[in-house]
């Protein structure tokens, strides 16, 4: 994962639940959309291997990575399906230590100042902050007070309508997942849907301020 172009458009679609077969026009519709990182869940059925088609699909086009890192047994399964960053709802320490020592981007998940200040100290790349919806962009108005120097990436609830704010706010990035890739969309694939609207999502983040 290269960090410098994920701070350049730092936004992370999630893929959950897919429907492996769906993977290549899925990937083609993401992207035509101008997104560059997304991450597919490891509670997927399939995962491992719409992990790793998606992998040789984008050909270095997009930043890969495996979500739902639980355990070290599915950090190395996901680094054999060329995962090329980590995430996961929680802190696993042993995994965020052990993607922390080899340089491999990992993105925690936290909610409370106490989880988001010892998720950032076992050496995460930016504290996924998780679910962020029920507290809103105000709440890391108010984590970025004491906590200036830790990244946080808002995950659950960002919308075309707030992802401006959340930056606004202190996020340093963002995370999406079913508001975009909706299950009924994906049924009837209809991916050019899913295309444009990360086009728009994208669109509305204009300048992300000191994030």
């Amino acid at each position: 994962m290269d960090l410098q172009g994920f701070d350049r458009l730092p936004v992370m679609g999630i893929l959950r639940g897919v429907d492996p077969k769906a993977i290549p026009a899925l990937i083609a519709a993401i992207i035509s959309s101008g997104l560059k990182t997304i991450e597919i869940a490891l509670n997927t059925k399939g995962a491992a291997g719409a992990l790793s088609r998606a992998v040789k699909i984008s050909k270095g086009r997009l930043a890969i990575g495996a979500g739902t890192v639980l355990t070290m047994d599915a950090l190395k399964s996901a680094l054999d399906q060329g995962a090329g960053f980590i995430v996961m709802p929680t802190l696993v320490r042993d995994v965020v230590e052990y993607c922390a020592k080899k340089s491999i981007p990992v993105f925690p998940g936290a909610l409370t100042p106490h989880e988001i200040y010892n998720a950032w100290n076992a050496g995460a790349t930016m504290v996924k902050v998780f679910p962020a919806k029920f507290f809103g962009p105000g709440y890391f108005k108010e984590i970025k007070g004491p906590f200036n120097d830790i990244r946080l990436l808002a995950c659950g609830g960002v919308t075309s309508e707030n992802i401006k704010l959340f930056f606004e706010s202190g996020a340093s990035a963002v995370a999406f997942g079913a508001s975009i890739f909706r299950k009924e969309w994906l049924e009837r694939n209809e991916f050019s849907r899913i295309e444009e609207a990360i086009k728009e999502l994208i669109s509305k983040i204009g300048d992300k301020g000191d994030g």
